[in-house]
């Protein structure tokens, strides 16, 4: 038996789906525990390439049954429009998939302030997908929200969509100056998308309980990174949920005590999406070359993203902060071509030299990274079985990176298909 959670130790897109899809083989349940379909975990098995947004990536791995817990906010079709794609796979999923009764449902009228918001913001921006995420948690924080369990009892979802929208119309006439919204088709949607999903909806926290009396394992999936969490991220330049493991707490049921394993995932370089600090980002060719080799553009919604070097300096701080005691490192393919690498060991602000990740964004906007340089391999590692085939200077970069990090390193990817995947000893 063993609880694990995997989570991103950056800002997000650092290959966690083809991590949890690597290990869901040896787990009895993956839950997905934060975030909503602004989030695109990429696998890629046996010629096939699959986004999955709100489904845990242990699907297709092995025959766990797949939560979607309470702190995930669902858009109901989004949903349906993935159960389908995975049943026309061949992937059967009755009897596997769950969704909790408390987990909270996106609405039209949700994406529709998300948008205006983000209009209305102009240069200040924070850089969402649109998708109705942020005003679905707002709305859950402010009690208002409609969860999975009301779409069992059509004349609460009738009384609770009007109430919202008589505030929310108000909002968009007087403030946004914007027309507003009928609640019959967004009423008439959710019922129709109620009829589907109802057959997954599960008191899942009891099944997870029951899992854990039974001593079967658990595999807890977050979305995004940690360095976007809420509370421990680029505040305002953040999700509106919680990525780090305490999320993985809150969002599933699972009591902090469970736990026992915290699986980090990291890129041997770095990238972002969207508006925010950045310290390591790199405007140049280098940049280009990384973004260019990794693919770099986002599995939700096609934007390029930004990259750098790698951040030890973050990532320590996504160590502690998470309580992180394995480390998965991916796309050290991608290094592949650069004669030398660089790493961020410290940042200068302001003239004053720091190892200390600071959460004032004066601080981090003001960043000048410290690097120290290694000499890259110039080789294809993709073949590469063991980290003892790997040649000496990329042995040398990881054992760079554990002793800063102070974790041991068990998985390495190099590459993004599934059997492109080193098991460390």
């Amino acid at each position: 038996m063993s609880i694990r959670v995997v989570v991103g130790a950056q800002w997000g897109d650092e290959g966690k789906g083809k991590i949890v899809d690597h290990l869901s083989k040896e787990a009895d349940y993956v839950v997905r525990y934060q975030g909503g379909a602004n989030a695109g975990h990429t696998l890629k098995f046996d010629g096939k390439k699959v986004v999955l947004h709100l489904i845990p990536s242990g699907i297709f791995n092995g025959d766990a049954a797949c939560i979607i817990g309470n702190g995930v906010v669902i858009d109901p079709h989004a949903l349906l429009e993935e159960i389908e794609n995975i049943e026309s796979m061949g992937f059967g999923l009755e009897g596997r998939l769950f969704i909790s009764n408390a987990a909270h449902i996106i609405l039209p009228y949700h994406q529709t302030l998300d948008q205006i918001k983000e209009k209305h913001r102009g240069d200040d921006a924070i850089g969402t997908t649109g998708r109705g995420i942020g005003p679905a948690y707002v709305s859950k924080v402010s009690r208002v929200g409609i969860r999975a369990g009301d779409l069992f009892h059509p004349e609460v979802l009738k009384e609770k969509i009007e109430s919202n929208l008589s505030d929310i119309n108000k909002a968009l006439e007087h403030i946004y100056g914007e027309e507003p919204l009928d609640p019959k088709p967004i009423l008439n949607n959710a019922l129709e998308a109620a009829d589907k999903l109802c057959p997954y909806i599960a008191n899942t926290s009891h099944i997870l309980h029951k899992a854990i009396e039974n001593k079967e394992s658990i595999l807890l999936e977050g979305a995004q990174g940690s360095l976007l969490d809420i509370d421990h991220g680029t505040y305002p330049f953040v999700t509106s949920s919680s990525p780090t493991s305490g999320g993985a707490c809150t969002g599933s049921g699972i009591p902090p005590t469970a736990i026992d394993k915290v699986m980090g995932i990291s890129k041997a370089y770095c990238t972002r999406v969207g508006n925010g600090p950045f310290p390591t980002e790199l405007n140049d060719e280098f940049g280009e070359l990384l973004r260019e080799k990794g693919q770099e553009f986002g599995a939700t919604t096609g934007r390029p993203r930004r990259c750098g070097w790698i951040d030890l300096v973050a990532l320590k701080y996504a160590v502690r902060t998470n309580g992180i005691n394995e480390l998965a490192l991916t796309k050290m393919d991608v290094l592949n071509d650069f004669r030398e690498i660089k790493l961020c060991t410290g940042y200068d602000i302001n003239g004053e030299h720091t190892e200390i990740f600071s959460l004032d964004l004066s601080d981090i906007e003001a960043v000048k990274p410290v690097y120290k340089t290694m000499p890259g391999w110039q080789e294809d590692i993709n073949l590469c079985s063991a980290v003892d085939e790997l040649p000496e200077e990329a042995k040398n970069y990881l054992r760079f990176v554990q002793d800063y990090l102070g974790v041991d390193l068990k998985i390495l990817s190099t590459g993004p298909n599934r059997t492109e995947t080193i098991v460390v000893s």
